[in-house]
């Protein structure tokens, strides 16, 4: 096989780290065609790198030269591309959250599956060395009884990401994904139901703190997710307790100790690697050896229903919703 032409939709802050790793990064594929909203700024960056450009995403899904598809854009816009691309027979990767609503989460999941196409969600903390050497070390913490997970960020500077028409929802849906895909992952176990409280401290339409507690199944851990967009720093705080020890790490400032009956010692952390960019040849990979993805849609799709479930609760004051299947 050459090289696989991807299609990129969306080239904005986020989206250009996707088109620079790929054209520089990630062997076996080539960036063919781009879509972005502001032509003065799309079609420059396009003909830098040699790839078409389209103002409209349809006509790049429809590109020939466009064998596999990377949706860097608002969600709200996920489902419409996923779908397009399930009826061109081509694969996709989409940004996460993966949708806004569980039922678009799972109008995505029915399409890539009735069409038979490989689809990647990119949950990109996954890819990340500190979060690595903590999924290296669960082993010495088991079984675990309790899991805590904290993404705290500054303001977002993204105007879109307050306005409810186009974000679908503020931090709980665009940040608590992390931390839910994080806790499936940590626990391996499923969040059957959630106490979630929010709040809105600077922003007007949307939350910008939350508080939530999640129900595992199988006996799972304890487990506690909380984010707040109204800081003057950041943290990604992972602390899990098990009978066999304490954990504490942060991803943001990557450190990692772990306590044994004594004093905390440091964790081995390899070095950062760009998550985007592991994304992508994740992706590229799967797509040309026919394998499946690291993380498919339905993944994403399992953090969405966390997140309705968590949206249902705080309209009722935070009491307990179960997280419905896909």
């Amino acid at each position: 096989m050459g090289r696989l032409g991807l299609g990129i939709i969306g080239a904005g802050k986020h989206g250009l780290r996707y088109v620079r790793h790929l054209t520089e990064d990630v062997d076996g594929a080539a960036l063919a065609a781009l879509c972005r909203r502001d032509r003065a700024e799309g079609a420059p960056l396009a003909a830098a790198h040699g790839a078409a450009f389209h103002a409209d995403w349809r006509a790049l899904v429809e590109d020939p030269r466009v064998d596999a598809i990377v949706t860097v854009v608002p969600p709200v816009h996920n489902v419409a591309i996923a779908e397009a691309a399930a009826r061109a027979g081509k694969p996709v990767l989409l940004e996460k959250p993966l949708a806004t609503t569980l039922a678009d989460a799972r109008r995505i999941v029915a399409a890539v599956r009735t069409a038979g196409v490989t689809a990647m969600v990119a949950q990109t903390l996954r890819f990340d060395a500190t979060v690595a050497a903590v999924r290296a070390a669960l082993h010495a913490l088991a079984p675990l009884h309790a899991i805590t997970l904290v993404q705290r960020f500054e303001p977002s500077p993204l105007a879109w990401l307050d306005r409810r028409a186009e974000s679908g929802g503020g931090i709980l849906l665009h940040t608590g994904v992390h931390s839910i895909d994080l806790l499936r992952v940590l626990a391996a176990r499923e969040v059957t139901a959630v106490s979630c409280m929010t709040a809105r401290v600077l922003t007007r339409e949307t939350e910008d703190n939350f508080m939530l507690l999640a129900r595992l199944g199988d006996g799972g851990p304890f487990a506690h997710i909380a984010g707040s967009r109204a800081l003057g720093g950041r943290t990604g705080l992972m602390e899990l307790a098990g009978a066999g020890g304490h954990l504490v790490a942060d991803h943001v400032h990557r450190v990692a100790t772990l306590a044994r009956g004594g004093p905390p010692a440091p964790l081995p952390l390899a070095d950062p690697v760009p998550t985007v960019r592991d994304v992508l040849r994740a992706f590229v990979a799967a797509v040309r050896d026919r394998a499946a993805v690291p993380i498919p849609v339905e993944d994403g799709a399992r953090a969405i229903a966390v997140v309705d479930a968590g949206y249902r609760s705080a309209a009722r004051g935070g009491t307990p919703e179960p997280v419905e299947a896909l």
